[in-house]
Parts: structure tokens; C-alpha cells; sequence
């Protein structure tokens, strides 16, 4: 009975990576590391069948810090349109076979790019926003991959708002009705 709610969570985080004014595109990414929680919105790249997650980010960047020290991750997606809330729990793994990282980055575009290129890792102080300054021949490219282990479905409506915990088991879910 919960199956119909995991596959339009399934569709709407393909669409999230799939249609580029889908409100899904970008999400809410949640790390931690020494009790601290840290937030960012980072870009959908693209979903896959298992419903793993891969987004994109500078290799200097704290979150991939975090990732190294506690790989467990949380992903927040909201369809203002749908009222529709997907929340995603699960393990980071860090990309790093070569031959898939160059296909991920080829698929950037040539303006975008520039964002992994700073001479200075993100975060660094600056005095002005005209201070930054890029290398050519290197690039600080990074792709992770969020593999989930639940997946907690809120679709907000009257009379009732509907509230369902996937959680993954081996290669299956199994979904749980909440009081929303």
C-alpha cells in the first residue's frame, strides 16, 4: 500500500536532476562532524535506479571534509507547487575512479567549470569578490554519490497529510505509514 508513494518519490528526484526548473534540482544537504551540523543547497546531478543521489563539489570544501570523517549524510527536497517533502538519509562515498570522474566532468558546462578552479580553496577570506583567482590545466572536480538507507515521504493535503518511512533492507524497501 506504501509502493505508490516510493515510486513518486522515485519520479520526482529523476525529475529533480532530469528538468532544470524542477524545485527538486536543488536540495538541502546535511553533513556533520564533531557533533556540528553544517548545511548547504547543492545541485541535483543526476538519481539513480537504486535512488542513490550524486551532486558535485570542490574537493577542498568542508562538507567533503565532513564526508571524510562521518560519511552519513541528509538530503531535504521540497515541492512548494506539490507540497511535497522528501527527506533522504544515508552514507556518502566519495567518487574516485578516474575514468568516472572525467566522464562527470566533461559533462560540465565550459562557463561552470570555473567553479572548481580556484586558486584558493571555498571559504577562503577574500577582500572582494574580484580577489579570486583561477588556474588553468587543474581542477579540484568532485563527485559523490549519496546512498541512502531511508526515505521518509510527507505529502501535505486535507483531509489527512501522508507520512511514509521507507527504509532500505538488502536491496529492498519496505515503507512504513508515520503520524504526519
Amino acid at each position: 500500500m506504501t509502493n505508490q508513494y516510493l515510486e513518486e518519490a522515485k519520479r520526482e528526484l529523476i525529475n529533480g536532476h532530469a528538468k532544470k526548473r524542477h524545485p527538486f534540482r536543488y536540495f538541502v544537504l546535511a553533513t556533520s562532524q564533531d557533533g556540528i551540523p553544517r548545511q548547504r543547497t547543492v545541485v541535483l546531478r543526476k538519481s539513480f535506479l537504486d535512488l542513490s543521489l550524486l551532486f558535485y563539489t570542490d574537493s577542498r570544501t568542508q562538507k567533503i571534509n565532513d564526508i571524510k570523517h562521518n560519511a552519513a549524510l541528509s538530503a531535504l527536497f521540497y515541492h512548494p507547487k506539490k507540497l511535497l517533502q522528501i527527506r533522504v538519509e544515508g552514507k556518502a562515498e566519495i567518487i574516485t575512479d578516474q575514468a568516472q570522474i572525467d566522464t562527470y566532468w566533461h559533462t560540465i558546462q565550459a562557463s561552470s567549470k570555473k567553479d572548481y578552479t580556484t586558486k584558493l580553496a571555498p571559504s577562503t577570506p577574500i577582500n572582494a569578490p574580484e580577489n579570486v583567482n583561477y588556474i588553468e590545466d587543474q581542477h579540484h572536480f568532485c563527485a559523490v554519490k549519496l546512498i541512502p538507507t531511508t526515505i521518509e515521504y510527507l505529502q501535505l493535503s486535507r483531509p489527512n497529510h501522508i507520512r511514509v518511512l521507507f527504509s532500505k533492507q538488502d536491496e529492498d524497501w519496505s515503507g512504513q505509514f508515520l503520524v504526519p
